[in-house]
């Protein structure tokens, strides 16, 4: 595997910015981590969880009932993770450790390993962001080319048509094969996970176990196989297509940047923090809506600069950055609405498809 190394020398950009967003914390004297936003949101997505299952499960309605519940449980399970699970496991739920930790582990209810996940995201993906052959999100099958510097297969003509349904394969992938190959080879797309304590290997076994009797033996017990199946299947294409679509507007869209590592060390003239902007766009920012649900996702510019900070300060932070970005003359890149990203999304898809190649730098 090859590296990609930034000019980090001096930084000028991120140490004005990093100056301007403390300041602002410190002049309002507020905590950069979650409040009572965050603590509501929280509580209504597990409560409305815990009832959803049990309703489903042991109180079953009708089918024309219990389907519709079981699309509203793919959301709200999505919800959980761009909510609860994305601060707990960037640690910017809580100033309390131990209170990240346990919020991180929401991933677990959804199928998938907090731990893994972590290196995953906050280390190779927020690190190498779309710099291909290092950032393990724009690698994700053969069937899906997300990038210009990726191998052209004839099939890619037709994959704005067809990722939807692989988009909605991404939690069976989750639970049947990608953490067990992770946790078993130790390794990211060549990055290596960090050894993992004796918790975090009885977190690994002992979530997949209960997921596994929870989401599918229970429930076949109970229901029979037939509407197991039937409400499995739902739930996860909901679930993995929601969080599949969101995750994929903050970077492969028309408006962000790619780079190329698959066939030498690259040095990316740039600092880092340039880096992040160039490769990540925002979406929908004045939608209050969209914000509450989504986590604050429509703001990647805002988390990629500074993961630590709770999504609950980013419309804040946002008025920030962009202020910066002026001084510093550095496009900062958005969509008005969450469709226009959308439209964007499967448009770069039909490109690519098409054959589209890297564009070299000047």
């Amino acid at each position: 595997m090859y590296k990609a190394s930034f000019n980090n020398r001096k930084s000028p950009f991120y140490t004005a910015l990093r100056g301007e967003v403390d300041r602002y914390f410190s002049e309002n004297r507020i905590k950069p981590t979650g409040n009572w936003n965050l603590y509501l949101k929280s509580f209504t997505f597990l409560i409305l969880l815990v009832y959803l299952y049990i309703q489903l499960v042991f109180f079953t309605p009708v089918w024309w009932i219990a389907i519709p519940m079981c699309i509203i449980f793919g959301f709200n399970a999505a919800f959980i993770g761009f909510n609860i699970m994305h601060d707990g496991c960037h640690g910017s739920y809580s100033e309390k450790k131990w209170l990240n930790e346990i919020m991180g582990l929401s991933l677990n209810l959804l199928g998938s390993d907090a731990t893994l996940w972590k290196t995953k995201h906050n280390v190779v993906h927020h690190t190498y962001t779309n710099i291909d052959g290092l950032d393990a999100d724009i690698t994700q099958t053969a069937l899906l080319r997300f990038a210009p510097s990726q191998k052209h297969l004839k099939i890619h003509k037709f994959q704005h048509l067809y990722a939807p349904l692989l988009y909605g394969l991404i939690t069976f992938s989750w639970i049947f094969e990608a953490d067990f190959t992770k946790y078993f080879s130790k390794k990211v797309l060549g990055t290596p996970i960090r050894d993992m304590s004796p918790r975090e290997h009885i977190a690994f076994w002992a979530s997949k176990v209960l997921y596994f009797f929870f989401y599918i033996i229970l429930p076949i017990y109970m229901l029979g196989f037939l509407p197991f199946l039937i409400g499995f299947l739902t739930m996860n294409l909901t679930l993995g297509l929601v969080i599949a679509i969101v995750f994929q507007l903050a970077h492969v869209v028309e408006i962000t940047e790619f780079e190329d590592a698959t066939r030498s060390n690259i040095k990316i003239e740039e600092e880092w923090a340039i880096h992040q902007i160039k490769t990540t766009a925002n979406f929908a920012t004045n939608n209050a809506l969209i914000s509450w649900f989504l986590g604050g996702l429509n703001f990647q510019v805002e988390h990629h600069l500074f993961p630590k900070i709770s999504h609950v300060h980013y419309p804040q932070i946002q008025k920030i950055v962009r202020e910066v970005c002026d001084q510093f003359q550095v496009e900062y890149r958005v969509y008005p609405t969450m469709w226009a990203a959308v439209r964007s999304h499967f448009r770069l898809l039909r490109s690519l498809g098409n054959g589209m190649k890297l564009t070299p730098s000047l």
